[in-house]
């Protein structure tokens, strides 16, 4: 194991994990996360700490549950005195940033990233925290959008906008990192500044809706293969579930989607077969991104002493119980990709059984940097797991969901329900418990039914697997210092 390798983590947003070969997807063109995969590290069941994207990339990010970093929604900015990776780690490390920030000012470096490519203004305009003086900046995306002949969104998201701009795949925010993680590694071969170690963190922003983008077409809407939860409304579900099934099945669309001209037809099952293939499409312009990065590693000279980190912040629904989107502790929302290629551990085919947290992946990446952990940290490195000293058999999970404020989800109705905090598990054994005090609650066996179709959460056979499976949410919530109230099982 070298002293100090080199660490690139390259994050998704909103990218199920069924969209890979790696997890039993035959049809999809994924080349090159295929490859990284074949060498790679392949988790079986990774989840995230809490299916919405700043909540995720924060525990992602500094190794905290949600409910510590206070970043429990959208739409907030991350204290002064949390610290990320980048404070954490050594400082022999160049850290760089590139892309989707949305944890306070994405266009200002910070919190230890020297290195700093933004993609968006949120977080500077009037209204959203942003400091007079910073206002008038504008992301580096948008000066090379301007420097290609593109009017760029200021003053809007690149989500409200990308619909019905019909940029060619090399000018998307997909095409724009491709290019400047690419030149990162490149300039580190043969430079002074390359003899330090780096830590790269690369985040695309797709294939996060607008479902749609350049390889719109790709793949053929009518033979795209779909599972038994395919617009199937989730009739044992919870309120909150069954409410924004009903808005999506009978034509709802995220309202900002709307906005940006993103329109589909949901009535139909010919409408969320081509808004599906088209997200599926936006998953490919990732990774034909995601290989030039990995060719520049191999042709810098690199690639021998960079460890790889490939996961995504949450999922997508895509259809699956009549929904879109993330926001539900179902698995195609909190369950994603996660490949870690460690060049000096020998992993080709190496499947890691068992469940796993993103919230492990900051003590993960101080503990293959050579570093301590510190003492705040609440996720572990899964180090022992790669070097084969343990294994995952019985690791428990823990999610949160910390209620709707950011932005409305089609009606008053679900956004009163989406207010209401859930404390959820996966356990060891593959059992998942959904807990909340002001909805149904939830217990789903993945073993036997694992796309969540029966919920058996009432069934008196199971009245003491809930209470076991509950108290172990109790525990990991009084560690936590959680008080948000449970209902009684």
């Amino acid at each position: 194991m070298p002293s100090r390798p080199n660490i690139l983590l390259i994050l998704t947003d909103q990218q199920r994990r069924d969209s890979l070969a790696a997890y039993g997807n035959p049809w999809i063109e994924t080349p090159n996360l295929n490859a990284l995969a074949e060498r790679s590290f392949v988790f079986d069941n990774a989840y995230v700490t809490q299916p919405v994207c700043t909540p995720s990339r924060a525990s992602i990010l500094t190794g905290l549950y949600p409910q510590t970093t206070g970043l429990t929604r959208n739409g907030i900015h991350i204290r002064g005195e949390t610290k990320t990776i980048a404070e954490m780690v050594s400082d022999d490390y160049l850290c760089a940033y590139y892309g989707k920030w949305h944890l306070g000012s994405d266009v200002v470096p910070q919190h230890g990233f020297e290195g700093w490519r933004s993609i968006e203004d949120w977080g500077v305009g009037p209204g959203m925290a942003g400091r007079k003086e910073r206002r008038s900046e504008e992301p580096d995306y948008h000066v090379w959008l301007r420097s290609n002949g593109i009017d760029p969104p200021r003053g809007r998201s690149y989500e409200s906008w990308i619909a019905s701009a019909n940029l060619p795949e090399e000018l998307t925010q997909a095409g724009y990192l491709g290019q400047e993680a690419s030149r990162f590694i490149r300039e580190r071969r043969g430079s002074p500044r390359g003899e330090r170690p780096f830590l790269l963190v690369t985040s695309f922003f797709e294939p996060h809706p607008p479902y749609t983008g350049p390889l719109d077409g790709l793949y053929d809407p009518a033979s795209l293969p779909v599972g038994p939860a395919f617009l199937r409304r989730p009739v044992t579900g919870s309120l909150v579930n069954r409410l924004r099934a009903d808005y999506y099945l009978a034509g709802g669309l995220n309202p900002l989607a709307v906005e940006g001209g993103d329109i589909h037809d949901t009535t139909t099952e010919a409408g969320w077969r081509r808004l599906r293939a088209q997200y599926f499409a936006n998953v490919t312009l990732v990774d034909r991104n995601v290989g030039k990065i990995l060719r520049a590693l191999e042709e810098s000279g690199l690639a021998d002493n960079t460890v790889v980190i490939f996961t995504s912040e949450h999922g997508e629904m895509a259809g699956d119980h009549g929904m879109l989107e993330k926001r539900a502790m179902y698995e195609e929302a909190t369950r994603v990709p996660l490949l870690v290629h460690v060049p000096w551990l020998r992993s080709e085919g190496r499947r890691v059984e068992g469940s796993v947290s993103l919230v492990d992946l900051t003590p993960t990446m101080l503990d293959l940097a050579g570093d301590s952990i510190p003492g705040h940290v609440e996720g572990r490195s899964v180090l022992p797991v790669l070097t084969g000293e343990k294994g995952l058999d019985d690791n428990d999970v823990f999610l949160q969901w910390n209620g709707y404020d950011d932005r409305n989800l089609g009606s008053p109705a679900i956004n009163r329900m989406a207010a209401a905090p859930w404390r959820s598990v996966v356990t060891a054994d593959r059992w998942k418990l959904n807990l909340s005090a002001a909805d149904r609650s939830e217990l789903y066996d993945l073993n036997s039914d694992p796309h969540e179709m029966r919920n058996l959460f009432d069934e008196p056979a199971q009245r003491d697997r809930v209470r076991d499976v509950a108290a172990r949410v109790g525990l990991w919530m009084r560690e936590l210092g959680d008080g948000t109230p449970l209902p009684s099982v």
